[in-house]
């Protein structure tokens, strides 16, 4: 469910209005009190097409104390964590095959003495160590094309990317785009984001590309020879066939890796925003999420828009069901 006092329960009752797919069936790890609470003020707001908690199955954990919607607290951080850890278990224990997360907030899981960087990290730590990479997927308005962008480095400061970034980190990521593209499709192309401003002029705006970046990038596609491998493109045009694709003038490439976490969220966002599923690669299971923070300015408002949570959910299910492909 997420942070409680955030708009994980106002998007999980809704998204779960319209149901799974045949023979899938959601369990949710949360508080049913909360639920039911938030449906009842959320009914008496006019708002429809929400789940009924009564006949949703739940491992139902109590909240430790009172938590009001858009008031966060160390108690809704501390109960958006272990449900989190409850809800892995669940999946790790065989019982699920799947985990889709509602939103959390970093600062009130610090709140609560939980000093992780995210969701994502507690469940590679939970999956004894997991080497694991956050990508983010998303179905364009056809249906026609899937936009897929893989981040090199996620949630450090910009003046550490060029230090975290080497070779070796360079191929695991481009190991793990390829494997999920090849979900989809046998021979996929990839495109790789420069660095520098203009992947950096041959040295005029920044090092990195003419010192090490395009030579890795050839090393991996020599030994990649299913998948065409493209880059380092500057990154102010790298995402521009992405749009068009979106749009559906054309296909584009099946997968991008940006080489830190704005380079790459900032054309996800622009273009897909209601539609893109953050995924975690890396881990024993399929893991999604909405591509959307917890919303705690219109938590209880009634106007939460789920979209991505459903998105998030039907990713799941088809993730499931295609295997990934080998590195």
């Amino acid at each position: 469910m997420g942070d409680p006092a955030g708009i994980g329960p106002e998007v999980v009752l809704r998204a779960l209005a319209t149901g799974l797919p045949d023979g899938w069936e959601p369990v949710v790890v949360g508080c049913r009190r909360t639920l039911i609470r938030c449906r009842e003020h959320l009914a008496n707001q006019g708002v429809r097409d929400l789940a009924d908690p009564a006949g949703l199955e739940m491992a139902d954990m109590p909240l430790s104390g009172s938590v009001a919607a858009g008031a966060p607290s160390a108690i809704s951080g501390n109960a958006g964590f272990r449900w989190l850890s409850a809800a892995a278990g669940l999946v790790l224990d065989g019982r699920c095959q799947a985990l889709a997360t509602a939103p959390i907030a970093k600062e009130y899981w610090h709140a609560a003495g939980h000093a992780y960087p995210g969701q994502t990290e507690r469940l590679a730590e939970l999956c004894g160590g997991a080497a694991v990479s956050m990508l983010f997927t998303a179905r364009s308005p056809s249906g026609r094309w899937r936009l897929n962008t893989l981040l090199a480095t996620t949630h450090i400061p910009l003046a550490a990317v060029p230090e975290t970034l080497t070779p070796e980190l360079l191929h695991r990521k481009l190991d793990a785009l390829d494997g999920f593209c090849r979900r989809f499709r046998s021979h996929p192309r990839l495109v790789v984001a420069g660095l520098n401003p203009h992947a950096g002029e041959a040295g005029l705006l920044g090092h990195e590309e003419r010192d090490w970046l395009t030579a890795a990038l050839t090393a991996w596609q020599s030994s990649h020879p299913h998948t065409r491998l493209e880059g380092p493109r500057p990154p102010d045009t790298c995402w521009l066939d992405a749009a068009g694709a979106w749009h559906g003038a054309e296909d584009g490439p099946d997968g991008y890796l940006a080489l830190y976490h704005d380079q790459g969220l900032i054309p996800v966002k622009l273009l897909a925003f209601d539609a893109a599923v953050n995924t975690t690669l890396g881990l024993p299971f399929v893991r999604t999420s909405p591509d959307h923070g917890t919303g705690f300015d219109i938590a209880g408002r009634g106007i939460a828009r789920d979209a991505s949570m459903r998105a998030a959910i039907e990713t799941a299910v088809e993730l499931c069901v295609r295997p990934a492909g080998p590195a």
